[in-house]
């Protein structure tokens, strides 16, 4: 063989090494960044899906979104609901080496609930986590919770010893002014380990070659950079720079499927994007009106809603790939046949105004992420006009998720007046809805209305909540849930817009499961 030959030769093997160690690496980009590693710091689905890499639940959610093992490889329930026996799998560490013990199941369900925490709910306040042994842990009731592990997929265990070795024993609260280190390191048992981590810049995923689990997924390697410009993420996907984006706007869906080399995944989403109101401050934060707090009022919540054209957004904002909602929860998860959405009327809305001593309408604040849901900032400005026609000037803060969150959030203070948010039921039940976004906040000694930023409260829809919580009929639960929808609905407590539809950009490389909740979970994807 001559030395031109063997050259070649070297060279081609080369390139094919070097083009199986580039298959593995799995480029991924998302509009908004990934603020915090700490997995109690901010409850929303695509920071719980970036963070399900390195850290995995006593359960997992799988494809299907059915409830797995995971930590807990088992569990039994008492007789009488009050008690749940879980059964820890053994031979499992966390990625700094350290074996995984009922002591941080126990470390972790006190971090999760503690001040600072936005995943308090979670686990019922008064829930008490007791070791059996080191792969044995109850958890003691004072009621049964039929459904106690339905959103334990995305509460997080940490390690005890790392935590305590590294002064992150507190949770870091969504508002603080400085990273800790659990915001910036992270250490699970998950199938990916982080590399690095430069927030709003890029965070490297490597393999955990010791995962406990067989993985499903061919990656070494997931990189992560936030790109906010729809043009220029789509662009990447375009040109190969990246394999996976979410999400594709709306308006490059075709060009996407036409281009030969990437594919647009959609189908139905289970969030709920809704406009929520300050309902419980004498006076508003943001508001020219003064003494007083309008939302307070029945006619001038209605006179919003019904200034709201849906259908004008439907099509012109979302193209047609959203479904109009009347209820807080998808159709999916609860029917909505009995609920139309009150009708579209500028001049009603005028009129309540009238009535409600506003004849000139009011200046108002609004606060809304432009990095989170599909045309989030479009949908907001749409808003912000079809107030206008009713007479109020709406003045739109719209910002990148982190600093949004960071305001509205309960570690910011709830310092909102009026806002845009969207909502997927960590448990798919109704019960997370009623409890966590229409449930009265700040009650003693509970983690009710945790999400409920602007705390419409009616007591008689927690009570209804609490029932529906230990009902276990189908048929009379049912009907408890419609019950407490419909005093929701008649109070005008929230203004529904509509669930989005998912559109995930993929190279034709790239095989990846999209679930129904919209969670990136790369541990599912294929590279060729």
């Amino acid at each position: 063989m001559s030395f031109k030959t063997t050259c070649l030769a070297a060279v081609a093997a080369l390139a094919l090494m070097c083009g199986s160690v580039q298959a593995q690496t799995l480029r991924y980009a998302n509009q908004g960044e990934l603020k915090s590693l700490d997995p109690y710091t901010v409850n929303e689905t695509t920071t719980n899906a970036h963070l399900g890499h390195p850290y995995e639940g006593l359960t997992a959610r799988g494809r299907d979104l059915k409830i797995e093992p995971a930590l807990a490889e088992k569990w039994e329930i008492s007789p009488d609901g009050l008690k749940w026996r879980l059964f820890l799998r053994k031979n499992v560490k966390f990625h700094d080496g350290s074996d995984f013990t009922a002591d941080d199941v126990l470390f972790s369900a006190d971090r999760v609930r503690a001040p600072g925490s936005n995943f308090t709910t979670r686990i019922p306040t008064d829930a008490k986590f007791v070791k059996v042994d080191d792969y044995t842990v109850d958890v003691v009731l004072t009621s049964p919770n039929p459904i106690l592990n339905a959103q334990w997929d995305t509460w997080y265990i940490m390690s005890r010893k790392w935590a305590e070795a590294n002064n992150a024993v507190a949770p870091t609260p969504a508002a603080a002014t400085s990273p800790s280190f659990a915001s910036l390191n992270a250490n699970g048992t998950g199938p990916f380990k982080i590399e690095s981590h430069q927030p709003g810049v890029k965070t490297v995923f490597k393999v955990n070659e010791n995962w406990w689990k067989k993985p499903e997924h061919n990656i070494k390697e997931i990189i992560f950079t936030p790109i906010a410009s729809d043009a220029t993420r789509v662009a990447a996907l375009l040109s190969g720079e990246v394999d996976v984006i979410e999400p594709v706007p709306i308006q490059d869906i075709q060009r996407v499927n036409g281009a030969g080399n990437a594919q647009v995944l959609t189908g139905p989403e289970l969030r709920t994007i809704f406009l929520g109101m300050d309902q419980t401050r004498d006076e508003l934060l943001e508001s020219s009106v003064k003494g007083k707090n309008p939302f307070k009022d029945i006619k001038v919540r209605k006179a919003f809603y019904q200034a709201i054209d849906i259908e004008t957004i439907k099509s012109r904002v979302m193209r047609n790939l959203s479904t109009p909602s009347a209820l807080m929860i998808a159709p999916e998860l609860f029917p909505q046949t009995d609920f139309p959405r009150p009708k579209f009327d500028v001049n009603e809305s005028k009129k309540l105004l009238t009535e409600a001593g506003y004849p000139n309408g009011f200046e108002i604040g609004m606060d809304c992420p432009n990095d989170r849901y599909v045309n989030d900032g479009t949908i907001c400005q749409a808003v912000v006009g079809m107030l206008a026609r009713a007479g109020i000037k709406v003045n739109l803060n719209a910002q990148p998720k982190g600093q949004f969150f960071a305001k509205v959030l309960k570690s910011g203070g709830y310092k909102t007046s009026f806002y845009l948010l969207g909502w997927t039921p960590g448990t798919f039940d109704s019960h997370n809805v009623l409890n966590d976004i229409l449930g009265c906040r700040d009650v003693a000694g509970s983690s009710r209305g945790e999400s409920n930023l602007g705390n419409y409260c009616n007591k008689q829809l927690d009570a209804l909540s609490d029932k529906v919580l230990v009902e276990s009929d189908t048929a009379k639960r049912d009907a408890m849930i419609k019950e407490a929808y419909k005093l929701a609905y008649d109070e005008f407590g929230y203004i529904p817009l509509h669930q989005q539809a998912l559109a995930w950009g993929v190279s034709k490389k790239v095989k990846l499961t999209q679930r129904a909740d919209n969670s990136v979970l790369l541990y599912y994807a294929t590279k060729e």
